[in-house]
């Protein structure tokens, strides 16, 4: 069961030494991680993405006590995030390159 999960939340449960390795996983702080939890900054989609990334393997080694953050939750503009999914998963198979048998 996926359950969506803040910024705010996560660093509230997440243990300091979590909160350190996510920072860390971001090359930021701390206190820059509770200022986008509280909307005092946004994160850049790049940091968002990273955010994501480390906070889904922290939450993994948490064992269930601690969820993902959605990258969409911490952009100002959350829309460039929509589809992004579907047209990776759309690219994929794109990506093999054919060799052509006349060469």
């Amino acid at each position: 069961m996926y359950i969506r999960m803040e910024l705010k939340y996560f660093l509230k449960m997440a243990t300091k030494r979590e909160r350190a390795e996510v920072a860390v996983a971001c090359n930021d702080s701390v206190s820059y991680l509770y200022q986008i939890a509280g909307n005092h900054r946004y994160a850049s989609p790049l940091l968002a993405t990273q955010i994501e990334q480390s906070t889904r393997l922290v939450a993994e080694a948490s064992g269930g006590r601690l969820h993902p953050v959605p990258r969409a939750s911490m952009v100002r503009h959350p829309e460039i995030f929509y589809g992004v999914e579907e047209q990776e998963a759309q690219q994929r198979p794109a990506m093999v390159c054919d060799v052509d048998a006349t060469e």
